[in-house]
């Protein structure tokens, strides 16, 4: 099986047992029920505790016996070659977990933008590495440029500001950004600052303002028509769903 597209949606799986491989990585990651895997010739399953990951070239086979559903990324090779050194099976922590509830989220919305799947793959991703990989290879002055977003992500931040940071010119740190990270550094960290806030709400513990507060916006209304855009409701809604 071949395809050089990434993609990212729901599947469930039928009683049968199937084994196949394909030339792009995998991620299954569980939403409800249960999928017994055997990957590379090691056994496991995905359900509520953990996430497989099939490396591309890999062999793998899986079954289900009930009602399920998973959140499924076809992530091709050359995309997120790190994917191959992690664990075919990998335990869900609490932050793990609520991203993949936020994926389920977005998916149930509908079709997606496809740049905006890009980047929460690749954050997801990231999330794997740093959990159960190897550490990210990046340019130094990269991960200094993406340190600094992590720590100050509740703050302005200008491009030039982070080209110092970087040592680097603001076009130099813009190209070897998107080279090494799949996205801009202003996507990066309106990434970060929406995760956050997606956190934050559902933790109930912070009214609304708190949470523009915190995420970096001064404005709520800024907030909410970002987090409306980004979303697709605003933060209100998210917060009565989730109660």
């Amino acid at each position: 099986m071949a395809h050089a597209n990434l993609t990212l949606d729901l599947r469930s799986y039928s009683s049968e047992t199937h084994a196949h491989q394909h030339d792009y990585h995998q991620l299954v990651l569980p939403v409800a029920g249960r999928l017994s895997m055997r990957v590379g010739g090691q056994e496991g399953a995905v359900s509520a505790q953990r996430i497989a990951v099939i490396a591309a070239g890999r062999e793998h086979g899986f079954a289900a016996t009930d009602l399920n559903c998973f959140v499924v990324a076809d992530v091709p090779e050359a995309l997120a070659p790190e994917l191959a050194r992690l664990p075919a099976f990998i335990p869900l922590d609490k932050t793990l977990s609520q991203y993949v509830a936020f994926l389920h989220l977005k998916l149930q919305q509908g079709p997606g933008n496809r740049t905006s799947e890009r980047q929460m793959l690749l954050l997801l991703i990231q999330l794997l590495q740093e959990r159960y990989g190897d550490a990210l290879r990046l340019d130094r002055r990269i991960e200094a440029a993406r340190a600094y977003l992590d720590q100050y992500s509740d703050r302005p931040t200008s491009l030039t500001r982070l080209a110092a940071v970087a040592n680097l010119s603001t076009r130099q740190l813009s190209e070897l950004f998107r080279r090494q990270l799949g996205m801009t550094p202003q996507q990066y960290l309106l990434e970060k600052r929406m995760q956050r806030a997606w956190q934050l709400l559902e933790a109930d513990e912070l009214d609304i303002q708190q949470i523009a507060e915190r995420v970096g916006y001064g404005s709520l209304s800024a907030f909410s028509d970002r987090f409306r855009k980004h979303f697709g409701h605003s933060p209100r809604h998210f917060r009565r769903i989730g109660k």
